[in-house]
């Protein structure tokens, strides 16, 4: 029986968790980095957006694409409303977030970052999601915040206790851009600390020697090898198959962290698209005896469970 857990927020409103079909869990539509201080919506023109990358979310749901995690945050260039807008164009279901990125050295971070205590910042990301962004009904599906690749600032640890409150407010899962095992691990210290169990968190970017990334998973967490490309089909076949030998296959999530449009560039700069995985990671998976039944693992029931609505405590 479909529990009232099983659910998901997209930028179209609640979805059931089984709707989402196959996912991929971190993509961006539009990133500008021009920083924090100097960000404002009308640097782009959604015309200008839709025309640009309507082509490439049309081309991944005719590969059988159903859903996007789309992992641009506040002060970055999330744009709900343009999520929207392409949502209804695409019909694809599109999720969207809350909470602030200090990796690179906090460029993206908003001036009362430094200033609010854990339990204000979180406030704030809860009213989002709540009341909804920026003066929409769009709610937030998860909680995207980031951290520099050594070990946590005491400004880092605040975000990632500020998102661990959020979490035990929304039941929002917590995709940080992390790399490494190292913050990792700090990360999930202090998920244990606020009374947040590792499940509720993503492991953006997850890297490290083998060892490191079957000790950290061992956590919990999820581990997601979001920079799927062309160059590195080999690498993520043979991690892939490693993280399926030692039953850890149900806490992978894949993605290629592709796009995206670029205010300032011409035409939006260079776009990468999002049919790798469709197109070569599939089939090199399918030819090292991955099952039909694994494949949809990976790219149905993870994300599924990964991004229903639900409070994970310890």
């Amino acid at each position: 029986m479909q529990s009232e857990e099983n659910f998901a927020y997209s930028v179209k409103g609640k979805i059931a968790v089984k709707d989402l079909g196959p996912t991929l869990i971190h993509e961006h539509v539009l990133v500008d980095f021009i920083g924090a201080d100097k960000i404002t919506l009308d640097r782009w023109k959604h015309d200008d957006v839709i025309k640009k990358v309507l082509p490439y979310l049309l081309e991944i749901k005719s590969r059988g694409i159903k859903s996007i995690v789309e992992c641009t945050p506040a002060f970055l260039g999330r744009d709900v409303v343009l999520l929207q807008k392409l949502s209804e164009l695409s019909g694809l279901n599109i999720l969207t977030n809350t909470g602030y990125y200090g990796a690179s050295d906090n460029k993206y971070l908003p001036s009362w970052a430094f200033t609010e205590t854990a339990q204000q910042l979180a406030e704030r990301w809860v009213k989002e999601f709540e009341v909804g962004i920026e003066g929409t009904a769009i709610r937030p599906g998860f909680i995207k915040t980031g951290v520099n690749s050594g070990t946590l600032s005491v400004l880092h640890q605040k975000l990632i206790k500020a998102a661990a409150l959020t979490h035990l407010k929304t039941g929002l899962m917590i995709c940080s851009h992390t790399g490494p095992a190292l913050p990792a691990r700090e990360e999930i210290d202090i998920f244990k600390k606020t009374g947040v169990s590792p499940k509720a968190f993503v492991w953006v970017h997850a890297n490290g020697t083998d060892e490191e990334i079957m000790d950290v998973s061992k956590s919990g967490c999820w581990i997601s090898l979001d920079g799927i490309g062309p160059d590195n089909i080999d690498k993520h076949v043979k991690l892939i198959s490693l993280l399926r030998s030692t039953s850890l296959l149900q806490q992978v999530l894949i993605s290629h962290d592709a796009g995206w449009y670029r205010p300032g560039e011409p035409n939006g700069g260079e776009f990468r698209g999002y049919t790798t995985i469709s197109d070569r990671l599939l089939p090199a998976l399918k030819q090292e005896g991955f099952t039909e039944k694994e494949i949809s693992q990976l790219l149905v029931t993870n994300p599924a469970n990964a991004f229903a609505v639900k409070i994970r405590k310890l």
